[in-house]
C-alpha cells in the first residue's frame, strides 16, 4: 500500500528555509567559525524539546570529549532547535538533529543539498502504549482503534503505520500530551504513540494510573534511523575534519551515556529544562540500554553511529509516496565521516 501524499500545506510548510538551503550548493567555502580559544565551534540544532534522545552529546560535552579534539560544541534546544531546514539555511547551525529517517528523505525531494552522516539510536525509540488486558500481540492487531498522537507524529511515523497494515485515516487522533492521556484513562481500545526517550511508558503509567502494554515498531518491522546528524554537503565537504572529530567525539559521549553513569550528560539536560526529572531520564536511559538501542543492529558490527544502504532502501521502499517528489534514498546518507571510513 503506497502512502498517502502529503498535503498541499504541508509541502507549504518550511518552503522558505529549503528554497534558501538549496542555495547552499558547492559554490564558495562553508567553514565553520572558530571561538576566541581556536577551537572549532560547531552549533546543532536538536530538533525539538531536550530529552535523553540527546544524551550522547550532552555527555561528550560535559565529558570533554569534543574540547578534546579543538571543538566547542553548543546544542540548541526547545523551539529555537525545531526549524531545521531554516536553521541550517540561514547557517545559525553548522549540524542538525533529525528524530527519523523521514527528515533527510524529505529534504532530498525538496532537492536540499544535505545528507544524514550518522544515526546514534540505531532504532526509532517510538512505542505504542494501551491498556494492559488489551489483545496487542503485535502491530497487526491495531485496525479499529483510535492511535493518540501529535502532529508531528502524524506527519510522520502514522504514515509507515498507516500504509504497513492497512490502518484507516480516522483512527488518527491528534491532541496535546494532557489531552492524549485523558483519552487513553477513558478509552479501552485506545493506544498511545510515545517515546522511550521521553520516560515512558513510566510517565504514561503514573499519569493514567496502570502499567502500560508496550509495542515498539522498531522491533515489528519499522526500518526507521533516529538521532540522525544531518549536515548541509557544502559544509561536511570544507570541514571533513571537524565532522570526524564531531562524530568521533560523540560516539565516545553515546557510549559513556549509555553504559556508564550518565550522571554528567543528565546534568546538562536538567540545565536545559528545568522540568526534565532525573527518574525520567534513568528510565529512559534504561530503556535504551536494554533495548540495545544505540549499540544494536548494524552498530554492534561497524560502530555506534553507522548505517547501511539496506535500511536506508527499506525505509525509501516502505514510505513510498510521502513526499513531494520521489527522494533517491542513495543521497539521503553518507558513511564517509563516520570512524575508520574515509
Amino acid at each position: 500500500m503506497r502512502l498517502p501524499r502529503p498535503s498541499r500545506r504541508g509541502l507549504m510548510l518550511g518552503a522558505a528555509g529549503l528554497a534558501t538551503l538549496g542555495g547552499l550548493s558547492a559554490c564558495g567555502r562553508t567553514e565553520a567559525p572558530v571561538d576566541e580559544a581556536g577551537r572549532v565551534r560547531l552549533r546543532l540544532a536538536a530538533g525539538g524539546p531536550v530529552s535523553a534522545a540527546h544524551g550522547g552529546f550532552y555527555q561528550a560535552i560535559a565529558s570533554g570529549a569534543y574540547e578534546r579534539r579543538g571543538l566547542n560544541v553548543e546544542i540548541l534546544t526547545g523551539a529555537a532547535g525545531e526549524n531545521l531546514p531554516g536553521l541550517l539555511a540561514a547557517s545559525a547551525v553548522e549540524l542538525a538533529l533529525a528524530g527519523d529517517s523521514f527528515t533527510p528523505m524529505r529534504l532530498i525531494a525538496d532537492r536540499a543539498p544535505v545528507k544524514a552522516v550518522a544515526a546514534f539510536l540505531q532504532k526509532d525509540p517510538v512505542a505504542l502504549m494501551a491498556r494492559p488486558d488489551q489483545p496487542l500481540e503485535a502491530l497487526s492487531a491495531l485496525r479499529d482503534r483510535p492511535i493518540l498522537m501529535s502532529a508531528a507524529d502524524q506527519a510522520g511515523f502514522w504514515r509507515w503505520l498507516r500504509a504497513r497494515f492497512e490502518l484507516s485515516a480516522d483512527q488518527a487522533r491528534t491532541g496535546t500530551d494532557e489531552e492524549n492521556l485523558q483519552a487513553l484513562r477513558e478509552d479501552p481500545k485506545a493506544v498511545l504513540v510515545g517515546r522511550l526517550t521521553a520516560g515512558d511508558p513510566g510517565e504514561v503509567a503514573r499519569a493514567v494510573g496502570f502499567e502500560p502494554r508496550v509495542l515498539l515498531p522498531a522491533d515489528d518491522g519499522y526500518p526507521s534511523y533516529s538521532g540522525l546528524v544531518v549536515a548541509p554537503n557544502a559544509f561536511a565537504r570544507d570541514n571533513a575534519r571537524a565532522l570526524r572529530d564531531f562524530i568521533a567525539a560523540s560516539v565516545e559521549g553515546w557510549r559513556d551515556y549509555v553504559h556508564g553513569e550518565g550522571g554528567k550528560g543528565d546534568a546538562l539536560i536538567r540545565q536545559a529544562d528545568k522540568t526534565m526529572t532525573q527518574r525520567r531520564l534513568d528510565a529512559a536511559r534504561a530503556a535504551l540500554r536494554s533495548g540495545a538501542v544505540v549499540d544494536g543492529g548494524d552498530a554492534a558490527l561497524y560502530g555506534l553511529g553507522t548505517m547501511t544502504p539496506d535500511r536506508w532502501q527499506a525505509f525509501a521502499e516502505q514510505t513510498e509516496g510521502a513526499y513531494a517528489s520521489a527522494p533517491d534514498w542513495r543521497e539521503a546518507f553518507t558513511t564517509q565521516y563516520l570512524p575508520g571510513r574515509g
